[in-house]
């Protein structure tokens, strides 16, 4: 290591880097993040997208099938790769070396989420598609993973999060905001003014539009929403669809693919067999847009100020949607408090496996249900 990068970053910078894949299972995220003090800078942003068979794989694993361990197993040390691919590429960006990053922070893919009080034994777990040890023999760096099983070990949900990065990067004092990522899943954070936090997931994001237009139209997802603006939203399926118990149950929780998939909106779809393709894409925008507008009148009175991130904020329709439901609440994407939509999430992990490599206990009892503040992640040393 050069004198330069010994005095880069033992005197000036703390570098972490962050790696997301979320439930909307298009790609990895990644990003180097400057942790110095207090900072939160992003100094570098690269993703890569999944291939066509990970991605298939993937989703299959989301629920139980032939030799399963096995190939679980193989999908997951080819995300790994992938994941590796997008470090190389961070840190030639950011013109650093391997030695100049403390940790990175990898979640890997979430393909089942069963925490505590989701199933009848009293137990729980959450499980996530990784090989840290192989990560960190591919980048020679310091790798946090299993950010999760440690809460729901302690009675949590494990997820979201995200809400403690959100109260140390955007909370501001006397202040009420929220924060909506929008993903595979939508997650909403309530950075109280008095500097309290809650956190949850709202129901379905990007997940079911994404599945709806890739089955009629062969898309990946719908870019810029325009696929839903074309159509009429369905009330009574709309209503049918905010019925579900999810929405009504108290917080904290959670969710994910366990509930919200293609077979939850084919049930629902066996009362309305002459829908038109675009008509259920419009109601399916709507449901996410009504369910985080519910959310947040029922959890985050008011609240006047609402940030988005994640690819649900590249939605113009979506977005749209939000901002008629909630005439009352400013809405900006995260853009305007310095992290762009699709580097929050990333860098949200970069953020965790410093609090994790350096022992912070972290409070999640208002947002998971966690019995106490833990400290969460495992760390691979490189």
């Amino acid at each position: 290591m050069s004198t330069a990068h010994t005095d880069k970053r033992m005197h000036k910078h703390d570098y972490y880097i962050g790696l997301m894949s979320g439930t909307s299972m298009d790609g990895v995220d990644g990003v180097v993040v400057d942790l110095a003090g207090d900072a939160c800078k992003v100094i570098a942003h690269h993703s890569l997208p999944f291939s066509a068979s990970l991605k298939t794989e993937m989703l299959a694993l989301n629920t139980s099938g032939e030799n399963e361990l096995h190939r679980a197993s193989l999908a997951a040390n080819q995300l790994v790769l992938l994941y590796a691919q997008v470090v190389a590429g961070l840190l030639y960006t950011a013109e650093l070396e391997s030695e100049d990053i403390r940790a990175i922070g990898a979640h890997g893919q979430t393909v089942r989420h069963c925490p505590s009080g989701n199933v009848s034994d009293g137990g729980g777990y959450t499980t996530q598609l990784n090989n840290p040890a192989l990560l960190a023999e591919r980048t020679g760096i310091d790798v946090v993973a299993d950010f999760r099983s440690r809460d729901v070990a302690a009675g949590g949900q494990g997820a979201p999060l995200v809400p403690v990065f959100h109260k140390a990067v955007f909370g501001q004092a006397g202040q009420n905001i929220a924060v909506l990522n929008i993903g595979g899943i939508a997650n909403l954070s309530l950075l109280n003014k008095d500097g309290s936090v809650q956190g949850f997931d709202t129901g379905p994001g990007n997940v079911l539009m994404d599945a709806w237009i890739s089955l009629h139209q062969g898309l990946p997802y719908d870019a810029h929403g325009a696929w839903s603006a074309s159509g009429n939203a369905l009330q009574a399926l709309l209503d049918m669809a905010l019925r579900d118990a999810y929405f009504e149950k108290p917080i904290p929780k959670s969710t994910g693919r366990d509930l919200f998939h293609m077979a939850w909106l084919q049930q629902l779809l066996a009362n309305f067999p002459n829908a038109n393709a675009v008509d259920v894409q419009t109601t399916l925008a709507e449901l996410t847009a009504q369910s985080i507008a519910r959310a947040l009148a029922q959890y985050g009175q008011g609240f006047q100020a609402l940030y988005v991130c994640g690819g649900g904020a590249l939605n113009t329709f979506l977005m749209h949607r939000l901002r008629e439901s909630m005439p009352q609440v400013q809405i900006q994407t995260t853009d305007a408090l310095g992290i762009p939509v699709m580097q929050v999430e990333a860098a949200a992990f970069a953020w965790l496996a410093k609090q994790c490599a350096v022992r912070t206990p972290l409070a999640l009892e208002k947002i998971t249900g966690a019995r106490g503040s833990r400290v969460l992640g495992a760390v691979y040393p490189a």
